[in-house]
């Protein structure tokens, strides 16, 4: 289980522990949907119109995510992984959403390793610097709005995990 807990993080701190712990926190509450969770229950569709949204959908995108933001947009790394198939011509629109038969766990480890990396590029520079990847305008965005969005984009998707998993066996809880 990722180190990050679910404690929000201190009313008054310097900015960058704010947007850390925030974030932590809510990578937590992804963990802490999937608790539980049978591999089966976990690849189940219960949104009709959005079929790849699944528990393990949702873990493989976070994971992809987190590596594009940090590692392809702002550190300029090759734009690799499933996310970029689309944009590179060799495949579907949402392959990293597409795991099927991949176990659970395995998704979530994967995830957990990626939050370490992204951990460790954002420990290491400062809020203000830009990406630096060529061929994509986003990465022209500092380190702080790359944090920011990808809080948003986290809790967006624990909120997709909320409903999702209230859908599939009935549990619910914030934190």
């Amino acid at each position: 289980m990722t180190s990050s807990s679910r404690i929000r993080p201190p009313f008054v701190s310097d900015e960058r522990t704010q947007l850390v712990g925030w974030f932590g926190m809510q990578r937590a509450i992804v963990h802490y949907k999937c608790e539980g969770l049978s591999d089966a229950d976990a690849h189940r569709s219960v949104l009709p119109g959005s079929p790849l949204m699944t528990m393990a959908g949702i873990v493989s995108h976070l994971r992809w995510t987190e590596q594009t933001w940090f590692e392809v947009l702002f550190l300029g790394r090759p734009a690799d992984g499933p996310q970029f198939a689309e944009w590179r011509g060799d495949g579907p629109e949402d392959l990293d959403m597409m795991v099927e038969g991949v176990p659970l766990a395995r998704l979530l480890e994967e995830y957990e390793r990626q939050c370490a990396v992204s951990d460790e590029i954002i420990a290491a520079h400062s809020l203000d610097e830009a990406g630096r990847h060529p061929d994509f305008t986003s990465a022209a965005a500092s380190l702080r709005w790359m944090l920011i969005h990808m809080v948003e984009e986290t809790a967006r998707h624990a909120g997709h995990m909320d409903t999702i998993r209230e859908l599939l066996d009935g549990a619910k809880g914030y934190y």
